[in-house]
């Protein structure tokens, strides 16, 4: 295997809440109240349609697409959910910095070091909105492609946030069982006061409408036993997807980045006049300066 390489789900799809749209001659992210399911192909007018989007939109006879029934590829939460504080370059997509809070890879002129992980509030690396917490959700739609994913991208933290609790909730409910249970995406909105009041939407992840929590599990577990019989080995999948995650220093390409920076981070920013984000070397003193302080 080829080290450095990221070894991630395939992916055959995207879904998002929103769109690109091209204002004043800039190509402008958009917020929407629907799901769309696209191909992975980009033309200057938008990602293109995927067949599943039609299909969906024509069992809910014309209405918003607001819940799409999915099944997870894997029984671990973390590999269905990846997500990480994350810092773009704006220009390249190439990713200068990722952590969990704790402990971050961060590009430094003396290469890929492991840093401390303030978070982005107390970051000065990645101040000015750089880092954001960025997400991808894993999910598989239809039985076309066993192995194929669809992926939802998000740096909201309210997706983000949901969508964790969920999966851990129903991996504890289910046994493990996160492969075979019935779930569905459902868009939800609320508003607050940074919003202004406006509604604002984000993803949550659900049992589908027609089955309760009962039926759900057992469903789950019936499933299971039945691909264990038959030699689908989920547990060895899970191992395999974890080992390829491992071998690389980022998860995610420039191209990614880009496609991220384009919809995620407002144009404005930037650090301010000509002030570029902190060293890895002042940010880690600095660091190491308040904890001693603190001990003191």
């Amino acid at each position: 295997m080829i080290k450095g390489l990221a070894i991630t789900p395939p992916v055959i799809g995207r879904i998002s809440i929103g769109r690109m749209v091209e204002k004043n001659g800039k190509r402008l992210p958009e917020k929407d109240d629907q799901f769309t399911i696209t191909t992975q192909i980009q033309t200057r007018e938008g990602w293109l349609p995927h067949p599943l989007d039609e299909a969906l939109r024509q069992e809910v006879q014309g209405k918003k697409l607001r819940s799409i029934p999915v099944t997870l590829p894997f029984n671990d939460p973390d590999l269905n959910l990846r997500a990480e504080y994350t810092f773009f370059e704006r220009k390249s997509g190439r990713p200068l910095c990722s952590g969990d809070g704790e402990i971050c890879r961060r590009r430094t002129d003396q290469g890929l070091e492991q840093l401390p992980c303030p978070s982005p509030d107390l970051c000065e690396f990645g101040a000015h909105d750089l880092c954001k917490p960025y997400g991808r959700l894993y999910v598989r739609i239809g039985e076309e492609d066993e192995l194929g994913c669809f992926v939802f991208r998000t740096t909201g933290y309210n997706s983000i946030r949901t969508l964790a609790a969920r999966l851990r909730y129903f991996h504890a409910i289910s046994g493990g069982n996160l492969a075979t249970l019935p779930l569905e995406l459902k868009l939800r909105g609320k508003s607050t006061t940074q919003s202004h009041r406006a509604p604002i939407y984000y993803v949550d992840l659900t049992l589908r409408a027609e089955q309760s929590m009962e039926d759900a599990v057992s469903h789950a577990r019936e499933t299971a036993k039945v691909r264990e019989n038959q030699g689908i080995n989920q547990a060895e999948l899970d191992k395999v997807a974890h080992a390829g995650l491992l071998n690389t220093q980022f998860e995610y390409s420039e191209e990614e980045g880009l496609q991220v920076v384009e919809e995620f981070v407002p144009e404005g920013s930037a650090p301010p006049g000509n002030a570029q984000p902190q060293s890895a070397q002042g940010l880690s003193q600095k660091l190491a300066g308040k904890r001693q302080a603190n001990q003191s």
